[in-house]
């Protein structure tokens, strides 16, 4: 890859090309409020590891293994740490629209497990095969499989419970 070689404007076109990607994965495994902070620690892990990237995958899967990651290594740091208060000033969440339907899906995501979450996000929400997802996750295309299934099921369970609920 020219970005590995030295050569400021692939990399540049590569981090254009994969941003939003990388954003998305980490919101969606961690939290919208961490993703610009961990985009950026996961393009500076992958800046240092260019030069050694062997092309076995795609960059677009190598990045979103490094993605994956930092939002590991973060809930491994959080979870040592004693946890503040989460606020949010309500007219940035106000100003984005759609806000009833994004509270909902969040909510309905983050309770799955986590594998769960990740496959269906891999796989669902970034579009990627079940060998990409297999690879960036690190386990068999089969796993990938049964747990975007399993989230499929939970993600039902959990929309028939809420409609009868309310």
């Amino acid at each position: 890859m020219a970005a590995g070689r030295g050569d400021r404007a692939a990399l540049t076109q590569f981090i254009e090309a994969t941003r939003r990607d990388v954003w998305r994965t980490i919101a969606y495994l961690s939290d919208p409020a961490s993703a610009e902070d961990l985009s950026q620690e996961t393009y500076l892990r992958a800046i240092k590891s260019l030069p050694r990237f062997s092309g076995r995958s795609t960059a677009k899967t190598w990045l979103l293994s490094i993605a994956r990651r930092v939002v590991v290594d973060q809930i491994r740091y959080n979870s040592s740490r004693p946890r503040p208060a989460y606020v949010v000033d309500l007219d940035d969440v106000l100003a984005g629209g759609r806000i009833e339907n994004m509270v909902e899906i969040r909510i309905l995501l983050d309770g799955l497990e986590p594998e769960r979450r990740e496959a269906l996000v891999l796989t669902q929400v970034l579009g990627m095969s079940y060998a990409e997802a297999a690879e960036v996750a690190g386990c068999p295309i089969g796993t990938i499989r049964s747990r975007v299934a399993r989230a499929r099921d939970d993600l039902a369970r959990a929309t028939a419970e809420d409609d009868r609920v309310g």
